[in-house]
């Protein structure tokens, strides 16, 4: 009977290792990344990338730079512009948004006032599911999205990004 229960308590060990392991997923592999240059920090789920482009944002035109990490055909972004002022850059949020909305093909049904989205659109004939939350810190402007076919993203995935953005 001794031995049966010893066996017991040094395959317990084993069988928690085993069941933790089973938990993670090696597609995500967080990192934390600090944008000097965007005054942000955030985690991304694989090591992003950063590109810069000139967009129009409302009439406003400015250097839109996105960093950017993929993972399993979804996108998790961190976008910065710098605006001439406050008010301008507070005024280019809904341009943003709305941006982002109509590439993907999807209703605007914010006129609510709330710039974060969490909607489903159909870009090119895709399904796509987009979250997403729009900042301005002074003239600063952040869009910090997660963009994906739709059902495919877990929701926690989305979360742990989008609740891990700061900007300084």
């Amino acid at each position: 009977m001794r031995t049966s229960i010893v066996r017991a308590l040094q395959i317990v060990p084993i069988l928690l290792a085993g069941a933790l392991l089973a938990g993670c997923n090696p597609a995500y592999n967080w990192r934390d990344h600090t944008s000097e240059d965007g005054r942000f920090k955030a985690l991304f789920p694989a090591k992003p990338a950063t590109l810069t482009r000139k967009v129009d944002l409302n009439g406003l035109q400015v250097e839109m730079t996105m960093t950017a990490a993929k993972v399993d055909n979804t996108t998790f972004a961190v976008g910065t512009a710098v605006a001439p002022d406050a008010a301008r850059a507070q005024a280019a949020l809904p341009a943003m948004r709305l941006a982002l909305l109509r590439n993907i093909g999807a209703p605007d049904a914010a006129a609510t006032g709330d710039l974060n989205v969490d909607v489903t659109g159909a870009g090119q004939g895709t399904p796509m599911h987009l979250s997403g939350r729009f900042a301005a810190k002074g003239n600063r402007v952040y869009q910090v999205i997660v963009l994906g076919p739709a059902g495919k993203t877990p929701p926690e995935q989305v979360e742990q990004f989008l609740t891990s953005f700061t900007s300084f």
